[in-house]
């Protein structure tokens, strides 16, 4: 049973707010990992970056669902 906020992945259900999460951490990750040539601070801004959305996104979540 899925909303339209949520999204099925191997029969398991999302809310997009993770997998927009997710998606940014990959992409900040690259774009970071290209610009900077190194590691570390790729790891860590795109952890930074896909764990503010994820916390922002349960939040909304979370406000959405007491109305």
């Amino acid at each position: 049973m899925s909303t339209a906020a949520e999204i099925d992945i191997a029969g398991i259900s999302w809310p997009m707010y993770k997998v927009a999460a997710l998606i940014l951490g990959v992409v900040v990750l690259v774009a970071v990992g290209v610009t900077a040539a190194a590691t570390g601070p790729a790891v860590l801004s795109a952890a930074a970056a896909a764990s503010a959305v994820w916390l922002a996104g349960g939040l909304s979540a979370r406000r959405v669902t007491r109305r």
